[in-house]
């Protein structure tokens, strides 16, 4: 009989556990960090395993972070610890010797399993076989690779078309599995390669090529140490990207202003005590922001317009203060964006933006000083319905100030996954270029699809309209990573087969089509043995440099195979090495795969030679050259955005999705939130005490968050109140748990990024 379905179940969720509060903390890192650190990787192997992993962390001579994509420094990297207390947690994760066998699979059903929590799923340790779950089965059973990879050939070929078949990518997977994963897919005949970045900076490469004509930042780490003003915009660095503490103390040392804007003050941009220097080891902490900017949800675009509005209104009197020539030999529109601009009114803007005008004015006078500006943002920008023109808005200011192809300026757009930029370089990109696809067909003889196709949220919809049959994921845990988990739940149960290459258990192996695979995979710190020789594999980080990375532990089984292995031999079996591709030769040595990557791609000339280099290389960047490749004017163009008004109700609030201190992404390292003062629970709603006077609530009490769009009601149910420093009518959730309130039709303009950031919800009090 068919299996029961429980793994989303908003009617019965998670038994709450002992909420703990304390202040927020005030300053970032120092010896707290470090011992959390080692706690977490001594919890999940011995002191030898962990110290041996710990080692080879992001050193030249190691393993990329398989955390997020910060630069590692080209020069005075740390030889004992180029790594941040969630990059020592990424690694206790995905190197724990715990690891699931058939027995495991054998005692625990889908039900029994969906009953457990994100972070409990994820604590079961590494897959360390392949398994199949049969159609009406409750239990996963182990197949042999062989039997996989001929069930997931047959399910494909059984297709009456190829693009019935999605195939997702991770923003983990190495250049090298992601080249090979898009060449198969368009061998097969789809472009349907929907990605992570659909889901967090797809919002930026659409603005970025609209304004700049490349999708990339523009600066190198380096730029950061010489910058005048640095501006961070809808970001957390101190949970999310820890190491960028380092380059903006050192910044800071050299003289630059830091300008915060975010709706909650986050530790790590008020101080930041560094572990690896006395005055950290002694708690003695670094100031970072010069001034803090606690923007409401979706103000940025009326503050950004309130900045440029006081530069232009400024430059009457002193001309220095924008970069005339710049402008005037780079960049077309400047002119209409200029008259827009001026009509706007200064009173208006700032109370859109939900700051005081005064404080808008010390901000601009920070950037009228300033000659070298960066600007770095994620996801608080990038998930709005106007996000795209929001962080052109960002752009535009640049232009302004000539910020943009000089050192120690420009654009930081700063990602989440460690190689989430380079599987794009790669070409997984649902909508790919015609000069790609014509490399692709140069290089290998055949012509590959055309036609554009599903990104992640058109993905969802195609699944649940029965257009898809076969769903295969290479990394990431899809279900829990993407908005409004039911109605995703329900897309991925309506498939005929649906396929996980994944390190560890999540969510997404608990909420399968009729059939399903899990087919386990080497991690980063694994070392990656074929034909008896060490092989490596290579990622592309934040700022475009291409490094490679080298495990160095012995894997947990014997029957994991690394990502480029899986797709050479899946490739091999759907087929047969007689057409265009050979495929075999991928299976002698990942040199093979690279040569063709520098046939097909540009920027990788000699790359094999150039990837063994320490430190790597970097990729050839247009906007860092001061070049702009916008349409045919060859110039940067200054864009006019329109503001987006939000009208709530009296008894509705904003809210937005966020990361724990003890998460990344979709990955639950544990239940604290040390940052923030909230520990052993993640159910809860961070909301104003204003808020909660009006609304009739008060700290501690248990509330379900809802709202209703399209005429379908959307429930999270049993979540705590936490009074907390947020603008009024803002509200924060962490995600996972408040996915389920992310509309899937509520998605930003030209991106079509799912509005995580926005999510308008009502509260009312839960009933046992």
């Amino acid at each position: 009989m068919k299996k029961k379905q429980l793994a989303v179940n908003p009617e019965n969720p998670e038994t709450l556990l002992d909420l703990k509060l304390t202040p927020p903390k005030e300053a970032a890192a120092g010896i707290p960090g470090v011992v959390h650190a080692v706690q977490h990787v001594l919890h999940e192997m011995d002191p030898v395993r962990g110290f041996k992993a710990l080692a080879k962390l992001n050193q030249k001579s190691g393993f990329d972070c398989p955390g997020c994509a910060w630069p590692d420094p080209d020069d005075d990297r740390s030889a004992v610890a180029e790594y941040c207390e969630n990059g020592a947690k990424a690694i206790a994760e995905e190197a724990t010797t715990k690891k699931l066998g058939p027995d495991f699979f054998a005692k625990h059903s889908l039900a029994a399993l969906s009953q457990l929590n994100d972070y409990e799923i994820g604590k079961k340790g590494r897959i360390a076989q392949p398994m199949y779950l049969a159609k009406g089965a409750t239990h996963y059973t182990p197949i042999e690779w062989e039997n996989a990879f001929e069930k997931i050939a047959n399910a494909l070929n059984a297709l009456d078309n190829p693009n019935e078949a999605v195939f997702y990518t991770s923003g983990r997977t190495s250049n090298e599995a992601a080249f090979l994963y898009q060449l198969l897919v368009r061998q097969f005949g789809t472009n349907n390669l929907p990605d992570c970045s659909n889901m967090c900076h797809e919002s930026s490469g659409v603005a970025l090529n609209e304004s700049l004509g490349i999708g990339k930042g523009s600066v190198t780490l380096e730029d950061f140490y010489i910058a005048d003003v640095i501006l961070i915009i809808g970001q957390n660095p101190g949970t999310n990207h820890p190491r960028m503490l380092s380059a903006l103390q050192k910044a800071k040392a050299n003289g630059c202003k830091i300008i915060s804007i975010n709706p909650l003050p986050e530790t790590g941009l008020v101080a930041f005590n560094n572990p690896q220097t006395l005055k950290g080891v002694m708690g003695i902490k670094s100031k970072l922001t010069d001034l803090f900017l606690q923007v409401k949800l979706n103000g940025d675009m009326a503050l950004l317009k309130a900045l440029s509005k006081l530069l232009l209104e400024a430059s009457k009197t002193n001309p220095e203060i924008i970069d005339t020539d710049f402008i005037q030999a780079n960049t077309v529109g400047f002119e209409d964006w200029k008259t827009a601009i001026l009509k706007e009114d200064i009173a208006q803007l700032a109370i859109d933006s939900g700051i005081e005008l005064s404080q808008i004015e010390a901000a601009a006078n920070y950037l009228k000083q300033g000659k070298k500006i960066i600007a770095c943002w994620a996801m608080g920008l990038t998930q709005h319905k106007n996000a795209v023109e929001t962080i052109q808005e960002v752009v535009n200011i640049l232009l302004l100030k000539g910020s943009i192809g000089k050192p120690g300026a420009g654009t930081c757009p700063v990602r989440g996954h460690s190689n989430v930029q380079g599987d794009r370089t790669m070409g997984i990109y649902e909508k790919p270029s015609p000069a790609f696809l014509n490399q692709i067909a140069q290089t290998y003889g055949f012509v590959p699809p055309q036609k554009h196709g599903y990104d992640v949220v058109e993905a969802i919809h195609a699944m649940h309209q029965n257009k898809v049959k076969v769903f295969m994921a290479m990394g990431g845990n899809f279900l829990s990573a993407t908005p409004d988990t039911n109605y995703t739940a329900q897309a991925l149960e309506k498939c005929k087969l649906t396929v996980q290459v994944s390190t560890k258990l999540n969510r997404s192996h608990l909420v399968t089509g009729e059939e399903a695979i899990i087919l386990p995979c080497l991690s980063r710190s694994d070392m990656d043995m074929l034909n008896n020789e060490p092989q490596f594999i290579s990622c592309e980080n934040s700022m475009g440099v291409i490094q490679k990375s080298q495990g160095n532990l012995k894997p947990v089984s014997t029957l994991l195979k690394s990502e480029p292995v899986i797709v050479a031999e899946l490739a091999l079996k759907l087929f047969g090495n007689h057409g265009p591709v050979k495929w075999d030769k991928y299976l002698q040595h990942y040199d093979h795969i690279r040569a063709d990557i520098e046939l097909t791609i540009a920027g990788f000339t000699n790359y094999n030679v150039r990837v063994r280099e320490p430190g790597g290389f970097y990729l050839p960047n247009s906007a860092r050259e001061g070049k702009f490749n916008v349409l045919t004017s060859q110039k940067a163009h200054f864009v006019i955005g329109k503001l987006n008004h939000i009208q709530l109700k009296e008894n509705e609030l904003m809210m937005m999705t966020i990361r724990s201190h003890d998460q990344f992404n979709t990955t639950i390292y544990g239940l604290d939130d040390r940052y923030r003062g909230v520990f052993n629970e993640r159910r809860v709603i961070f909301m104003n005490p204003l808020d909660c006077q009006k609304l009739g609530y008060k700290a501690g009490d248990l509330v379900d968050l809802m709202n209703n769009e399209h005429g379908i009601e959307r429930i999270a149910r049993k979540f705590i109140i936490v009074e907390f420093n947020i603008p009024q009518t803002c509200s924060a959730t962490y995600f996972p748990e408040a996915n389920v309130l992310v509309p899937i039709q509520s998605v930003a303009d030209k991106s079509n990024t799912p509005t995580s950031k926005m999510v308008i919800i009502q509260l009312r009090p839960h009933q046992g």
